[in-house]
């Protein structure tokens, strides 16, 4: 699907840098294969034109600094990367800059000296609002930075989304959603949820080696995400992404350690998501006793979520309710995720 309301983001990568340590769990070399320099004139100008053609039927074009800590550059590196990027939004190519910086960047001076340069959107580095877990994660930072942090942001043009992440060490379930609804209550614009992998050369490689760290598996993964998701969308604040980008790193056990990888962790989430919606749908039926058929209506757009990796959905409705006969309707006036239920009496 290609939406003419989503931009194009076209990404340049600056691993590591601005950062001020190596967080316990990050290695950006890695997942972005490219050595921790910045960007000269060359190589923008090839990532533009290498993404540039993919725009299709988009109305919107920004480019993104990820990988990085944006704002803890030098201001003298901060405005050479976005005068690079001047031309192409003179041209008409590029509407917009989004990146991403961690909170304790966030200061009046750093907003106003980005203010000119067409910044579309920051999103913050959060990881978790438990200064606890932040300070086991490495992350040099406190929730009361982020606080401040998206507090600032409101007093300026800019779309605010965080990034957060799921078995951070010394997190808990209790603690990650009692920090997930105090992100909700600051009302960012969009959120993405990671879960924690195990990256080779990261700090936590030697506490999983040692028997210190002990990943989550995908289930409980899933499961925990899927309540972050709730949590945020009751405050409306929009989930664009659950789970890592696939790659071949992703792939690579020699640099993927550990860890609920999965290339389709969102759509994992989804289907959960979906499961339970049908369950609560069915067994709001008063005369359930009755019923001997039931289609699940989506779109069809909706079709895989519903049905689950493998089919795993309609086996586990067929093993909960083993006296009704399961069908799927597909029905295209109906919303993206929506499902409806209809029931054949006996």
């Amino acid at each position: 699907m290609n939406p003419a309301g989503k931009p194009l983001i076209i990404p340049v990568f600056i691993p590591h840098s601005g950062c001020p340590h190596q967080c316990a769990f990050c290695n950006q070399t890695i997942l972005t294969r490219q050595n921790p320099r910045l960007p000269d004139k060359s190589t923008i100008h090839h990532i533009v034109t290498e993404y540039y053609p993919y725009k299709g039927k988009r109305e919107q074009v920004e480019l993104a600094f990820f990988g990085g800590n944006f704002l803890g550059l030098d201001p003298e590196n901060i405005i050479q990367l976005l005068d690079l990027i001047q031309p192409y939004i003179q041209g008409g190519k590029i509407d917009g800059i989004r990146f991403s910086t961690r909170p304790d960047t966030i200061t009046q001076q750093t907003l106003d000296l980005i203010r000119p340069f067409n910044i579309s959107t920051v999103e913050l580095g959060v990881q978790s609002m438990n200064d606890d877990v932040l300070i086991q994660s490495k992350r040099g930072h406190t929730g009361r930075d982020t606080i401040n942090a998206i507090s600032l942001l409101k007093k300026y043009p800019f779309k605010i989304g965080i990034q957060v992440m799921v078995g951070l060490p010394g997190d808990t379930e209790s603690l990650l959603l009692e920090s997930t609804k105090k992100l909700a209550k600051l009302a960012p614009d969009f959120a993405r949820i990671y879960p924690l992998m195990i990256l080779k050369d990261s700090l936590m490689e030697h506490w999983y080696k040692k028997g210190r760290y002990h990943p989550l598996s995908l289930e409980k993964s899933i499961r925990l995400v899927k309540k972050m998701y709730h949590i945020f969308t009751a405050a409306h604040v929009k989930v664009i992404r659950m789970g890592l980008q696939a790659s071949d790193i992703m792939e690579d056990k020699s640099m993927l350690l550990a860890g609920p990888w999965h290339p389709a962790f969102g759509h994992l989430v989804f289907s959960e998501i979906l499961y339970d919606t049908a369950c609560n749908k069915i067994e709001q039926c008063r005369d359930l006793i009755k019923v001997k058929d039931i289609a699940l209506r989506v779109h069809p757009k909706t079709e895989s979520r519903l049905r689950g990796d493998k089919n795993t959905n309609l086996k586990k409705f067929n093993q909960r309710y083993p006296k009704l006969n399961f069908s799927i309707c597909l029905d295209k006036t109906m919303s993206i995720n929506q499902l409806e239920i209809d029931y054949v009496l006996i």
